[in-house]
């Protein structure tokens, strides 16, 4: 017997329908071709599953401010970055006044 593949759509309709209890769910199922068992696991995992709609917007602004905080620190470390930068560069040409093109070979442990 081939498995179908039911649409998360197609499911919520059917569950939707069998929560309104208007029908029974052998009716349910036999209008669309299903086993009532099947009905039966979808009505289950939808109403344990339910809960997490509503936990869906506090995580999405959980989200939204760690990534919030990680642009923050982004930006910042960026700004130390270029911050340094400048500094090096600073220092790199007051090496070259102070003490030549040669500095380098100057103040390394290299013999």
């Amino acid at each position: 017997m081939e498995k179908r593949a039911y649409t998360a759509e197609f499911k919520v309709k059917v569950v939707l329908e069998a929560l309104k209890e208007e029908k029974t769910l052998s009716e349910i199922a036999s209008e669309r071709n299903i086993n009532p068992n099947v009905i039966r696991n979808w009505r289950k995992e939808f109403i344990e599953k339910a809960h997490e709609i509503f936990e869906g917007n506090k995580r999405e602004k959980e989200n939204q401010k760690k990534e919030s905080e990680l642009e923050e620190e982004k930006s910042y470390l960026l700004e130390k970055i270029g911050q340094l930068t400048v500094e090096r560069d600073w220092l790199k040409k007051k090496s070259v006044e102070i003490f030549g093109h040669e500095y380098e070979k100057k103040f390394s442990k290299r013999p």
